[in-house]
């Protein structure tokens, strides 16, 4: 994992998954991560780009998890991170019926 700062990642962690207490949400850095990229504010999302770095973005981007990115999101970081075109943006995850 890149490098995030346990005292910011714990800010994070009660401003953005506020139905855990710190302790529990940073043991999930990625879960963090994912929900600033997905709700953050704009101070909040670039100070994470910072201390992460862009790699470390598209890693938990791949492996989002069912439901941790709305739409807007999920294009947004697509295409932020260049990871797709304006118009090739793959789907978002979803669950799949056996």
């Amino acid at each position: 994992m890149a490098y995030l700062d346990p005292e910011v990642l714990r800010s994070l962690s009660s401003k953005y998954l506020w139905w855990k207490s710190p302790d529990e949400a940073v043991l999930s850095a990625r879960r963090v991560v994912a929900q600033v990229m997905n709700i953050g504010d704009y101070a909040d999302v670039q100070m994470l780009a910072n201390q992460v770095g862009d790699e470390y973005l598209r890693e938990v981007l791949q492996h989002a998890e069912i439901g941790q990115f709305s739409e807007r999101s999920w294009f947004y970081w697509h295409y932020r991170l260049g990871l797709a075109g304006f118009e090739h943006v793959p789907p978002l995850p979803t669950r799949r019926l056996a």
